[in-house]
């Protein structure tokens, strides 16, 4: 007979190597941070390439000497193997959606290479999403390009969505440092992406104006029954409005945008 409710210990395992992996990124990028602090880089590239650099170490002298180059004799058959063994990487990668941040981070830098394909793969994880895998802390370096990707690639019908994931990223810890920590280019898009974001709103609200009037032309046939539900159309309309609003000012504020 079968065990109800027995213990999966290998997905217990996995899910420990994980959550490993991940203190261990943590561990090490604070680590250089506060290494770059020390060492008053003169610039915040050198600060982010000395914390990007972080997972790298030095070459001992056995790594260099003694070890024989095999050149390849045909470079057009090595670079069809690079693409094909990129091709599968990326369909291993895309299998299913991330469950860490470390997962987030090998597919989000392994098998992502467009602004495009990183643009889908923020909003199919979407906001609630997002909010969980990086409850910890977001990757350093990550919210610029989060940023970047969102300010180039937000439609209008999304706009939901982007600000549920601006809403979520922005209630994970160190968030505040991770702000003060953007490049002045990651800055610019912030305020490109917030700029086209309040413009989508009014365009939505005259949209809904629109709805709005196209229905009370046609209460004239049943004036009673339509006119009321018109007025809770417009009563909604203009609650969402307020709700709008305000979450747009929260972001704003959070996101230092000025």
């Amino acid at each position: 007979m079968e065990e109800t409710g027995a213990i999966d210990f290998c997905a217990l395992e996995r899910e420990l190597q994980a959550a490993v992996a991940a203190d261990e990124k943590y561990q090490r990028e604070n680590d250089a941070k506060f290494r770059a602090i020390h060492q008053k880089v003169a610039s915040y590239e050198e600060f982010r390439d000395i914390v990007l650099a972080s997972h790298l170490k030095p070459l001992e002298k056995k790594d260099k000497m003694g070890k024989k180059k095999n050149l390849p004799w045909n470079s057009y058959a090595t670079q069809a193997k690079c693409k094909q063994d990129r091709e599968m990487e990326l369909a291993q990668g895309l299998d299913g959606l991330p469950e860490t941040s470390a997962d987030f981070y090998r597919t989000w830098r392994r098998c992502l290479k467009s602004g495009q394909e990183r643009y889908q793969f923020l909003f199919q994880l979407g906001g609630h999403a997002l909010g969980r895998i990086f409850q910890t802390d977001v990757g350093f370096g990550l919210l610029g390009e989060f940023l970047m990707v969102l300010a180039e690639h937000t439609r209008s019908e999304d706009r939901e969505a982007v600000l549920q994931i601006l809403q979520s990223l922005s209630g994970t810890k160190r968030f505040g440092l991770n702000v003060d920590l953007l490049s002045q280019v990651e800055k610019d898009s912030c305020r490109d992406l917030f700029r086209k974001l309040q413009s989508m709103g009014k365009n939505c609200g005259a949209d809904s104006l629109l709805e709005g009037t196209a229905e009370a032309g046609s209460a004239a046939l049943q004036e009673e029954q339509n006119e009321s539900e018109r007025e809770t159309h417009l009563e909604g309309a203009g609650q969402q409005k307020e709700a709008d609003e305000r979450l747009m000012k929260e972001l704003v504020k959070c996101y230092h945008v000025n």
